[in-house]
């Protein structure tokens, strides 16, 4: 059992929150309710309508159609074995998954790891929600849910053992003041070929991914693993969902996506990078 930490801050005052019944309250008056699948919503970047930010039902629907078929089930399992690693001399590690998204790989990394407690923050609160359905359908009881940006994290100073980003922005600033001394960090990202033969079918010259720079400067990169493996697509369907998690979903023309709309079986390579680094002291 984990011993009860009150681990956010108020989003608004910085004050630490505490939950009483069913509702996070700070000290100044400000308060959060707990939503009925047993989330709380801490989004409130000014400029950011939080009901709307992030993906929206439709497109976490497609993502969790595709993920659930466990083409990434791979990546997950090599990325937990990461963590694994770089937590084994920490008995009861605190992670934060940050952009979890629908949740996939959070529960992943959470069965992988048992001893540790997971705390998840996205900024769709659809996103979020099914985080939760997940949790529940499966029995996890070691994660927690919040509707929060990366770059406002929602948790006390000097908290987490290790954060883990998986397709998702990265904030070194944030990251340095939640992570603990000597604090870990994982960033996975595509590789250079990941899903290149999906550009070949859309593209008339398709290209590599280009590395991607972070500018961590309150880090130690420590290792850089390229992870690949190849995948076949044999649905028009899976293919198509795939493509809506990517980015090329946005710029690629019409008279593309009509071509792909015909293709039913898709070879592919999965690539990634699996980046570590270790908190600089000072931070």
């Amino acid at each position: 059992m984990f011993r009860v930490i009150y681990m956010y801050v108020c989003p608004i005052c910085k004050k630490r929150l505490r939950k009483l019944d069913n509702v996070w309250h700070c000290q100044n008056g400000h308060s959060f309710d707990i939503a009925r699948k047993g989330y709380v919503n801490l989004l409130t970047t000014k400029g950011r309508n939080p009901k709307n930010a992030g993906d929206n039902a439709e497109m976490v629907k497609a993502r969790t159609d595709f993920l659930d078929r466990d083409y990434y089930l791979p990546l997950a399992k090599k990325t937990a074995e990461v963590m694994g690693g770089l937590l084994e001399n920490v008995k009861q590690p605190y992670i934060i998954d940050s952009g979890c998204g629908e949740g996939f790989y959070t529960v992943n990394y959470a069965k992988a790891l048992p001893k540790a407690k997971f705390y998840g923050i996205d900024i769709s609160k659809a996103a979020v929600a099914h985080c939760m359905t997940r949790i529940h359908c499966e029995n996890i009881t070691n994660c927690e849910f919040a509707v929060a940006s990366s770059f406002q994290l929602p948790f006390i100073d000097k908290f987490a053992d290790l954060i883990v980003c998986t397709f998702a922005p990265v904030s070194n600033d944030e990251y340095a003041r939640v992570l603990k001394d000597g604090g870990k960090l994982v960033v996975v990202s595509p590789s250079t070929r990941h899903l290149f033969e999906l550009k070949e079918v859309l593209y008339e010259k398709p290209y590599e991914n280009k590395p991607n720079v972070y500018g961590l400067n309150k880090f130690d990169e420590s290792e850089e693993m390229i992870f690949e493996y190849p995948v076949v697509l044999e649905s028009q369907e899976d293919i198509f969902n795939l493509f809506t998690m990517t980015p090329y979903y946005y710029k690629t023309s019409a008279e593309a996506v009509e071509k792909l709309k015909k293709v039913n079986r898709l070879e592919l390579t999965c690539g990634f990078s699996i980046r570590t680094f270790t908190k600089k002291r000072g931070f």
